[in-house]
């Protein structure tokens, strides 16, 4: 059987009070509308069509790839959105009708709907729920003890023996191919002008078509977030199902409840996450490695066995057995190689702390590449900016920078030399030589004069 599917995305949400169209609005770090399409896409339909309408180039540039775009270029209903796509569509034999601030439908449960519709032959089948509270949701009259829909009744018509049935309109629909299109036209114009896609059900009755129901477990998969209130329902929820899914891949959250992930993050197994930790956007954290308590990490890769503790961690990598805290902080270009460790208030910008260097508290490396092993001491910054451009500085294997030194960049610290504590070092220092004061100078051995050093224009 073929599918074509319809996933509605062209209304402002005015009850959203914002400018950026409702299905822009992100759920775990991401644009709500791209969890309807994805789960769309997971039934392989020969056909995906998103509608769109208010700032359409925002929403097709989320909706994720293999979409047809149609425009609605007045929103005038559910009815009328479908309509636009019916030349897009082509032929197919179901048609499934979903929303774009629907984000928590799960695949499976279009699958079951799908299914139910195609096996019945139904001509509309609607897929229902029955929440807690059907307050404001259209009611769904059944013949007794059959899944044959008689009617949707919104609650605005409907008597108070119908106000007490439990099972509502999720506004979800299948219907046959053939059926769906030329019918579409015959929907009637609504006192507040808009053409709705619940009128079809009446339609297919008055033809005697057969309209089918199927209800849905977990009524949270069916809300729709067209407010504020119920998009922070749905983060809840899509939090937990994120959380409960990395828990049976074999990853420790301490307190789930206060352990947010984002879904486009990866973690490796046995890792443990610690509580007020966030993993955000593209983040892949590897195995075996102990995040938080109390951690940001953001756009990130982070090797196997690595430490983050009350830090935070963005669009940097971190190699295997490398760590950082507490109180560090890895900006934009941060690189710690394998077994790097950057300590207690340290902070790194576009530098790279070698294999085994280290840094162990209170310093700042800006555009710095500190090579294999080595140590640098509390207080040492690079002087990185002259006002006018960014300079690098380079620190050799071995090197040992006292605490205090200021790295006056463009500056270059050779393999396994020292310079000592409150050194301002503005010129190179060549490789095993050791360089103090201010301005730093290298110290002479005992058996030469002091070397030849070569200094730099600091703008």
């Amino acid at each position: 059987m073929s599918l074509t599917i319809v996933v509605l995305a062209a209304g402002q949400g005015v009850r959203m009070n914002s400018d950026l169209p409702k299905v822009m609005h992100a759920l775990a770090g991401r644009p709500m509308v791209r969890f309807a399409t994805d789960a769309a896409r997971a039934l392989e339909p020969e056909n995906l069509i998103v509608v769109v309408g208010y700032r359409a180039d925002l929403v097709r540039s989320a909706a994720g790839e293999g979409i047809t775009f149609v425009t609605q270029e007045e929103q005038l209903g559910t009815g009328h959105a479908v309509q636009q796509a019916q030349i897009a569509a082509g032929k197919a034999d179901t048609v499934l009708v979903l929303y774009g601030d629907t984000p928590l439908i799960r695949p499976e449960t279009l699958r079951q709907v799908v299914g139910h519709h195609e096996e019945v032959g139904a001509a509309v089948t609607v897929l229902t729920s029955r929440p807690a509270d059907p307050t404001g949701y259209g009611r769904i009259l059944r013949a007794a003890h059959t899944d044959t829909v008689l009617a949707i009744v919104e609650e605005r018509d409907a008597t108070p023996q119908q106000k007490a049935i439990d099972e509502v309109s999720s506004g979800i629909f299948c219907f046959r191919d053939e059926w769906l299109w030329p019918n579409l036209e015959d929907i009637e114009k609504s006192p507040a002008g808009e053409y709705y896609l619940t009128d079809l059900v009446a339609i297919a009755r008055a033809q005697g078509e057969t309209v089918t129901a199927w209800t849905v477990a977990d009524p949270l998969e069916v809300i729709g977030l067209d407010q504020r209130i119920k998009l922070a329902q749905g983060e809840a929820e899509m939090r937990r199902r994120i959380n409960l899914g990395w828990m049976a891949a074999g990853v420790t959250l301490i307190h789930p409840e206060t352990t947010y992930i984002d879904a486009g993050v990866v973690i490796g197994s046995d890792t443990t996450i610690w509580p007020n930790t966030y993993l955000q956007g593209q983040t892949r954290i590897g195995q075996g490695c102990t995040i938080g308590p109390s951690s940001v990490i953001r756009d990130s890769d982070v090797g196997n066995r690595c430490r983050v503790e009350l830090s935070v961690v963005e669009q940097a990598t971190m190699e295997e057995d490398s760590d950082v805290g507490p109180f560090g902080h890895l900006r934009s270009g941060a690189y710690l190689a394998k077994g790097a460790h950057m300590g207690n208030f340290g902070e790194i910008k576009n530098a790279t702390l070698g294999p085994g260097a280290k840094m162990g508290h209170f310093g700042y490396m800006g555009d710095a590449t500190v090579e294999a092993g080595a140590n640098i001491g509390a207080g040492t910054i690079t002087c990185n900016y002259d006002g006018k451009r960014k300079h690098r500085t380079t620190i050799g294997a071995q090197a040992f920078i006292g605490s205090g030194t200021m790295l006056v960049a463009p500056v270059e610290i050779g393999e396994g030399a020292t310079t000592g504590a409150g050194s301002v070092v503005t010129r190179d220092v060549p490789a095993g030589s050791v360089a103090y004061g201010v301005p730093a100078k290298v110290r002479p051995t005992a058996d030469e004069e002091e070397p030849e050093v070569k200094d730099r224009d600091h703008g």
